[in-house]
């Protein structure tokens, strides 16, 4: 699942703008319909989430099917090529129609997918491109969810995690022409030669040519100064990289690995493509999680793409913005929480040296937390009529379209294969001991989930299968609210019982507690400034006393948008950043932890330097 680009031999147009846009009342009875004409009175912009662009609330809550539309031509030049379109995400369903053929139905609303259109439309002619996209969430969807019908017809959308179900077309659109003969997959892993100070970069190739096709495949790799450093040939091969300069978290150096197709007859180029690569080891070793064989302290933040107006559309300014928080925190990671952000975010992470926990979209797989909520006993989470092997297809689909899309990217240390699943639930086994092992035999990094607090180490019942333990905790906060001292007590307790119990490295992936921006307090005051501030004190004193803790990630970066209930003000407010991006009392407590004192910051040199 190789990410267009402009190269000497593909070519790339990008849809992205205004597109006509309505909401689907009654579904559409065949291809025609579809795709009928849409108006341009109204027309939302792509990327973005159509949620919040609109004043209506029945756009707003609308559940069901939307449709975007806009006129598309195939450039002149391509004739005699190979054309595509593709969509990095549509949320949480989309259909692709060219003219009035549908020709693709995707399901997962965080991945792309790509839709051949060379046979439909040729070189120099226009279509009309219509893209359908489903915001519906059911028990066999990742993530669940359910409909409900209302009184008056109307459906509800009930769903299990805690951000607003944003739907739409929230990254970009484009079209791209391939050669007939090209270059269809690549995967890039490394290694470290410490005795010789050398990198190892080892490839795969995978390739579209016909039959009778007589081409050679040719790699090189070149430095950040366009030197070129290593050389081979073949469909696969290891290259050794002398004098190596590693990516570091912090200090990332990122070689250029450009793969080439040529015929073999006269040499001309059939098609090249070049990856970004960081060369880097990691490494799970008793408590330790070791980059280049350094043990590294996560800091940093579960996160959301989440921003006035656009919801989940990705934005490029709010991002390097991001990123500028990040580090003037001095945090070095962030988990993609709760489902694969924009590749843009993680191309950006490579280049920045910040380490990411990659993670399905596999959230609210427990029906015990919305329960427990408001005191109803819940129904198995596991089971034909809850989560079942319908779920768990369309959850190993997540995973493996999430390895094919970011396997390559050197910030990716581990994958998350799931956020606060009943994991201590009869049936959490059985479903997620296969979600494992494909995990395992599609990439060789660590494997992790995020722990719920109620599935303790004596209780939960999976734990044993992963690499890492990430626990979400809430002490002081949904447990104990206020009481700071039993607080203190109750999370060591529960750290140390998982330490003793497993002996692996273990992150607290969220912590946290919501407050309101400005709402100041001399006393111990939930909801004010000084209260988290003060719960951040209290969880990052039980972390240096626990010898396993080996990363913190607060929750959350910044304030997001949440589903309406009467103890959400305006949605989540646990972001030690406003949605707006303006910094709490709780951001000095992390600056000078992290940046000021240290915690989690190494000072790497390349072996070259040593």
């Amino acid at each position: 699942m190789l990410k267009p680009q402009s190269t000497a031999s593909r070519e790339l147009v990008s849809l992205d703008g205004l597109w006509n846009f309505d909401l689907v009342r009654n579904v559409p009875k065949d291809d025609q319909e579809w795709a009928a004409s849409l108006s341009p009175k109204t027309q939302v912009p792509v990327p973005a989430s159509y949620n919040d662009i609109f004043l209506d609330p029945e756009i707003r809550n609308h559940v069901g099917w939307a449709r975007y539309q806009r006129q598309v031509r195939i450039p002149q030049g391509w004739t005699g090529r190979r054309y595509f379109v593709r969509c990095d995400a549509a949320t949480h369903r989309g259909k692709v129609f060219i003219n009035e053929k549908e020709t693709i139905d995707h399901s997962g609303g965080y991945t792309p997918f790509d839709v051949e259109v060379t046979q439909l439309v040729k070189a120099g002619e226009d279509f009309r491109l219509t893209i359908a996209v489903s915001n519906e969430l059911t028990n066999e969807t990742i993530p669940p969810g359910k409909i409900q019908t209302l009184s008056d017809g109307r459906k509800k959308q009930t769903y299990l995690h805690d951000f607003f179900n944003y739907s739409g077309l929230a990254r970009s659109v484009w079209l791209y022409s391939l050669p007939l003969q090209y270059i269809s997959d690549a995967t890039i892993t490394t290694d470290v030669d410490w005795e010789h100070s050398a990198g190892l970069i080892k490839y795969d190739l995978d390739f579209v040519t016909s039959p009778d096709a007589q081409f050679r495949a040719n790699v090189t790799v070149e430095d950040e100064d366009g030197v070129q450093v290593a050389e081979a040939t073949g469909k696969t091969g290891e290259m050794r990289v002398p004098a190596v300069k590693l990516w570091q978290p912090g200090n990332a150096y990122l070689y250029q690995v450009t793969a080439t197709l040529r015929r073999v007859t006269d040499d001309s180029l059939l098609d090249t493509y070049s990856i970004a690569c960081g060369v880097r080891t990691v490494e799970v070793k008793g408590p330790q999680f070791l980059i280049n064989n350094a043990p590294f302290y996560f800091t940093g933040f579960g996160k959301h793409e989440d921003t006035p107006i656009r919801g989940k559309g990705h934005d490029p300014a709010y991002m390097v913005h991001d990123f500028e928080l990040i580090k003037w925190l001095g945090a070095n990671s962030f988990r993609t929480s709760h489902y694969p952000y924009a590749e843009e975010v993680l191309d950006y992470a490579d280049r920045q040296g910040i380490v990411v926990i990659d993670e399905t979209a596999a959230v609210g797989l427990n029906l015990g937390i919305a329960s427990g909520l408001f005191g109803m006993k819940a129904p198995n989470s596991f089971g034909l009529d809850t989560f079942n092997d319908t779920t768990r297809e369309a959850h190993e689909q997540g995973v493996r379209e999430l390895i094919a899309r970011d396997k390559n990217h050197p910030c990716v240390v581990m994958w998350s294969i799931a956020n606060e699943p009943a994991s201590h639930e009869d049936g959490a086994r059985e479903y997620f001991t296969p979600i494992v092992e494909l995990t395992r035999k599609l990439d060789s990094r660590p494997v992790c989930f995020a722990n719920f607090g109620l599935a303790t180490s004596e209780k939960d019942q999976i734990t044993d299968m992963f690499d890492v333990l990430c626990l979400n905790r809430y002490y002081g906060w949904y447990e104990s609210c206020g009481d700071l001292v039993l607080a203190e007590l109750e999370l060591e307790k529960d750290l140390r019982g998982w330490q003793d119990k497993y002996g692996k490295p273990m992150i607290v992936t969220e912590y946290g507690a919501d407050t309101i921006a400005g709402l100041h307090s001399a006393g111990v005051t939930p909801w004010s400034e000084e209260f988290q501030a003060t719960l951040l004190d209290l969880y990052h004193r039980v972390f240096d006393r626990v010898e396993a803790v080996v990363g913190e990630q607060v929750w959350s970066f910044s304030d997001f948008q949440t589903s309406q209930a009467v103890f959400r003000v305006d949605g989540n407010r646990k972001g030690i950043f406003t949605r707006d991006r303006r910094p709490k009392s709780a951001a000095q407590v992390l600056r000078r932890r992290w940046l000021l004192e240290g915690k989690g910051i190494l000072e790497y040199k390349s072996m070259a330097e040593e």
